[in-house]
């Protein structure tokens, strides 16, 4: 995700304590915690939010919140916000950006592994940003990068915590392994809309729109790979 940029020109910033602006919100970074700004994807996703894509009053659950960027973006129009992220360190700091922008009233951050925060409970839209390359992670930092299985996990437990006519959005680049990822969403039974695309010379980011194809609509079959 344009290492070359962050090595010759933004060092100063990565792995350190930062205060940044993302979409017009102070946004403070903590040493362990992916930059939204520094690599782009969580600008870049945030600025995909509207309020035909997080409608006003809606629910909302943003997975692997990290700064907690997308759930303080999404409580522009949502009622009520719950970000998630396995790391303390992200609790940590989403807490603190929730605080900062003064949000407390709508967004709740919880510790945990994706869905497990939220058992039994469903949203309008959920977020989610994975880690883009397959792999163990070596540290709570590289875990915003890398994952043998999160995709998948996420692709089979979306359909419950989505409400009726809930959808999800996701961010991809094609810097990672997005065709595999988007192959796991439909054999799921997902429809899958492009939202917004940007190419940024040595990668292509797109934000998807997930909502439930005919399969699910109509009730899940004991044979659904998911």
């Amino acid at each position: 995700m344009l290492w070359w940029r962050v090595r010759l020109f933004d060092r100063h910033r990565h792995g350190r304590l930062v205060l940044e602006q993302v979409e017009g919100l102070p946004i403070l970074v903590l040493p362990q915690v992916f930059n939204p700004k520094l690599f782009r994807t969580g600008e870049l996703f945030v600025a995909a939010f509207t309020g035909r894509l997080i409608p006003f009053g809606s629910t909302v659950l943003d997975l692997g919140t990290g700064s907690g960027v997308g759930a303080i973006a999404a409580a522009r129009w949502a009622e009520r916000v719950v970000a998630v992220d396995v790391s303390p360190e992200a609790v940590r700091c989403a807490r603190l950006n929730v605080l900062l922008n003064r949000v407390e009233d709508r967004v709740d951050v919880r510790e945990g592994d994706l869905f497990a925060p939220v058992a039994g409970e469903r949203f309008d839209v959920v977020l989610f940003n994975p880690p883009y390359f397959r792999g163990s992670p070596r540290d709570l930092l590289d875990r915003a990068w890398r994952s043998n299985d999160a995709v998948e996990r996420f692709a089979a437990g979306l359909d419950a915590h989505l409400t009726d006519r809930g959808h999800a959005l996701v961010i991809l680049s094609s810097d990672g392994d997005s065709e595999t990822f988007l192959r796991v969403f439909r054999e799921c039974g997902f429809d899958i809309g492009a939202e917004l695309r940007r190419d940024l010379i040595n990668e292509v980011v797109t934000v998807y729109r997930l909502s439930r194809g005919p399969a699910l609509s109509e009730g899940r079959s004991e044979d659904a790979p998911c």
